[in-house]
């Protein structure tokens, strides 16, 4: 039998077999992996908590504090790395929720403006981004080609378009751009993606569940309202599924609901959170994966015709390694083995381990988390991760924060506390990883409930800093300082046939004897976006040779281009000077 059609039976098995768990969530009380013994050597990135220098001072309100009733308090948002001002230096934009009674007077989502100096200045209110409601997920794109990054947000109610106006502030074009909508879902991922190669930034959203809080049954009150025989909020179980929407953009600055024809609603058995596209079986066409919450996470190939078909059983992502569904909640998408196909990180619930799945070429893929080492952990509910160079080594490491969402564990279970640590995992440059935790720095320690993450350079130094939502208090910023003399290169992309924000460009950087690739997203982590500006570590390596392959399918290579530097590269013509960069 061959391994997609293992896969898929395995998964039909293991689709029965958790159905009837009587829980709201997913999780299959995954062993843990023995610890092997430590490779004792150095990692040169250490990790400072920065956010009170910063002046990120507002707290992200999501729920109640010590006690949730409904799912609706748990899930959490995103944040995201942007330069919304074009000045060359990575401005922040945090999500937040609200409460069911009693919000704090001012709770909004936040925009915080880089002064370039380490602090950021809050500039919400005056940007046009001050709103109150149950904010989920953000993606950033410039979706009418103007030179300035928009935004898109999804809440549980209705979305919200803002076009960057290029003078500072946001302009809420949800109702003109023809994505309002008149049914009120619960939205979580979105990814801007140009799915038929036309230079214009489409949109897909996943919907989580439909959720109505005068229905919602109370804690306890079913077999979904329960975890280790406590009593906790209901679900995903129970509630009705979401059903996902695509939308092509008209060239116009509107849009128009392909979600039937294109294929995407015809799956309606899933709870999606985060969204990544990108091009998993090298065809030059972008591709989606969406991280599932208790249902099979899904993998929507591009057939090159405007549709999708729905593949995620097949290839190798939508369940573990087992068969088994799970609980899950982010993902990163990136080249963790130097093999030049694109690999998936997924993060699940506690009780089980994050999944790593290998690309084997064509959007084939393999489980390899316990052959890879990251069996070792499964204390934690996983959410934002990525797959990030942050020693500047060469080799992409694997970071992911953690925190719970059942408060009422924690006073009978020890090993299920509310607030816990973040996660990382050292390359060790043989498709294995070893976790560390002093050896970063004492921020990786620090016990928090958090959910999404970003990871940029938002002090231009040369490595990637690190942007975390934590739920009832302000976000984390953690400084990364690389002590070691490694090398690094950023490069910016700007279309000018593709997409301008060059969205699902691809590039190739061929450092000595190894060679990295990278594709550029609008989502990732959990419901958030990172940097732009692609950021490869070069280790000892003074120069390297970059190809682009651009969302429209052309190439373009330069050479030799100087380590510790960023590059700005203009599809059809060449590098090209930097807006602002020092």
């Amino acid at each position: 039998m061959d391994t997609s059609r293992r896969l898929f039976l395995t998964g039909l098995l293991g689709t029965a077999a958790t159905a009837c768990w009587g829980q709201g969530v997913a999780t299959r009380k995954a062993a843990v992996q023995p610890r092997g013994k430590s490779s004792g050597l150095p990692f040169d990135a250490r990790l400072k908590d920065v956010t009170a220098r910063a002046g990120l001072r507002h707290v992200t309100v999501y729920g109640g504090v010590d006690r949730k009733d409904y799912i609706i308090e748990v899930t959490g948002c995103g944040c995201a790395f942007l330069d919304y001002d074009n000045d060359g230096w990575l401005d922040i934009f945090v999500l937040s929720g609200v409460r069911l009674s009693d919000t704090p007077e001012g709770t909004s989502n936040r925009l915080y403006k880089n002064n370039r100096d380490g602090t950021f200045t809050d500039v919400t209110k005056e940007s046009g981004l001050l709103k109150t409601g149950w904010a989920c997920g953000v993606c950033v794109g410039d979706y009418n080609n103007d030179g300035f990054e928009d935004l898109f947000v999804t809440y549980w109610g209705h979305n919200v378009l803002y076009r960057n106006n290029g003078d500072g502030t946001f302009s809420d074009v949800t109702q003109s751009a023809g994505l309002a909508g008149s049914t009120h879902r619960w939205g979580s991922g979105c990814t801007f993606v140009d799915y038929n190669r036309d230079g214009h930034l489409d949109l897909f959203v996943s919907n989580y569940l439909e959720f109505d809080l005068e229905k919602a049954p109370k804690p306890g009150q079913t077999a979904n309202c329960e975890y280790s025989s406590t009593p906790v909020f209901c679900g995903p179980r129970g509630y009705p599924h979401g059903q996902h929407c695509l939308y092509r953009n008209n060239g116009d600055g509107t849009f128009t609901d392909v979600s039937g024809v294109s294929g995407v609603a015809s799956v309606r058995t899933s709870y999606g959170f985060t969204a990544i596209a990108a091009d998993f079986d090298d065809d030059g066409w972008p591709d989606i994966f969406v991280a599932c919450d208790s249902t099979p996470s899904l993998l929507f190939m591009n057939n090159h015709d405007g549709t999708f078909r729905e593949e995620g059983a097949i290839r190798g992502v939508a369940f573990s390694e087992d068969g088994q569904e799970q609980g899950g909640m982010g993902a990163a998408v990136g080249d963790y083995d130097l093999d030049g196909r694109l690999d998936i990180l997924k993060t699940n619930f506690m009780d089980d381990t994050s999944n790593l799945y290998h690309n084997l070429g064509k959007a084939t893929f393999e489980d390899a988390t316990r052959r890879a080492g990251l069996g070792v952990e499964n204390r934690f509910v996983s959410w934002g991760a990525g797959i990030v160079d942050l020693d500047n080594n060469g080799l992409p490491d694997l970071f992911i924060v953690t925190g719970n969402v059942y408060a009422e564990l924690e006073k009978h279970f020890a090993k299920y506390p509310l607030r816990s640590q973040r996660l990382l995992f050292r390359n060790l440059g043989n498709g294995r990883f070893e976790e560390l935790l002093e050896e970063a720095g004492p921020a990786i320690a620090d016990p928090h409930v958090s959910r999404g993450c970003a990871f940029g350079d938002f002090d231009n130094d040369g490595d990637l800093d690190i942007l975390i939502v934590n739920l009832n208090e302000p976000p984390s910023l953690l400084r990364n300082d690389v002590t070691s003399g490694n090398h690094w290169l950023k490069v910016k992309l700007v279309g000018t046939k593709s997409n301008r924000s060059a969205i699902g460009a691809r590039v190739v950087a061929k450092v000595g004897e190894a060679t990295q690739t990278q594709e550029l997203f609008s989502q990732s982590s959990f419901l958030s976006c990172n940097d732009f500006r692609l950021h490869f570590g070069l280790g000892s390596a003074i120069k390297s040779d970059i190809r682009v392959r651009w969302p429209n399918g052309t190439w373009q290579t330069l050479a030799e281009i100087p380590a510790d530097r960023l590059v700005t590269i203009k599809e059809g013509i060449g590098i090209v000077p930097n807006a602002g960069w020092k």
